[in-house]
């Protein structure tokens, strides 16, 4: 959709149009590696503010005992040992203002919470409780501050669009962090469906426009939201070209898009429009869907 857009602003950029996807895709596992480095590093700090505490001329009893157990978290070793992780965290290399500061803020508001000084206080590592505490900085700590969030939005003009997929990508990272391979993200299915429907939108634009404008009755064409008609081409190059994505699913997705990115009409408007193509290429014998029905058991 965002790539659609840019050509409809820039048609000269279409034959960059696979280039300027890549670009986009890339930007989301840029910020999502980010994203676990920080976390890294706001666990990692637990030595760095013993160090700190140890080295002050007058340090106390308690700036010579800090509690480091976080430092030594399971599961952040498996993430700082993980190969994809390592390539990914070289090929970026960040280095941006605040990160420091901020780090040191999460930090500081973690050492004073009660999941932090439960954690502290138990000698034993279970898997769930490492994992909680990493989930707990990510979730509670980091997405709720402002600073942190304004920090994001400074560097990674992504993060509106991309935020609630990169939540559910690094609740299922901290779960099985071996799982993902941050060279391949998207995976190679959502790469090559995203391409082929950049492509086919491009390809099939002028013929999915003849069958949009012939539902459009009274709407004038050219007083149509952007947003929407780029919609509602995806949509109807779904219905004719991708067999295996049922239309209810289509219809439904491009609802919440068009709700989402569009006018506070256009999902009702998208619907209207994606439904009556969708109902005219039943009669036309034109869609052709696969069916995934399971075998029955012998």
């Amino acid at each position: 959709m965002q790539v659609l857009y840019q050509l409809y602003i820039n048609e000269q950029l279409v034959n960059n149009a696979t280039k300027i996807l890549n670009n986009n895709l890339n930007q989301t596992s840029r910020l999502f590696t980010y994203f676990i480095y920080f976390l890294t590093e706001v666990a990692r700090y637990a030595e760095k503010d013993a160090s700190v505490r140890a080295a002050k001329h007058l340090a106390t009893s308690a700036d010579k005992n800090i509690n480091i157990k976080l430092a030594g978290n399971t599961l952040l070793w498996k993430i700082l040992e993980n190969n994809s992780y390592k390539k990914a965290l070289a090929d970026y290399k960040f280095n941006f203002e605040q990160t420091s500061n901020l780090v040191r803020k999460i930090y500081n508001e973690l050492t004073t919470s009660s999941l932090y000084q439960s954690y502290i206080n138990s000698v034993a590592r279970e898997p769930q409780t490492e994992r909680d505490i990493l989930t707990f900085i990510f979730t509670d700590l980091m997405l709720p501050d402002e600073d942190f969030i304004s920090h994001i939005e400074e560097y990674f003009t992504n993060w509106d669009d991309d935020a609630e997929m990169l939540q559910v990508l690094m609740l299922g990272f901290l779960q099985k962090p071996s799982s993902l391979n941050l060279q391949e993200m998207p995976d190679k299915e959502k790469d090559a469906f995203a391409k082929s429907l950049l492509a086919t939108v491009i390809d099939k634009k002028d013929y999915v426009n003849m069958l949009i404008k012939a539902r459009l009755k009274n709407w004038d064409p050219e007083r149509i939201a952007m947003l929407d008609m780029i919609l509602m081409q995806m949509g109807v190059c779904e219905f004719l070209y991708f067999p295996t994505i049922p239309p209810k699913v289509t219809i439904n997705e491009y609802i919440d898009l068009a709700k989402e990115y569009s006018t506070a009409q256009s999902g009702q408007f998208v619907n209207g429009i994606l439904d009556g193509i969708h109902k005219d290429l039943l009669k036309e014998n034109k869609i052709h869907k696969s069916d995934f029905k399971p075998k029955k058991a012998n």
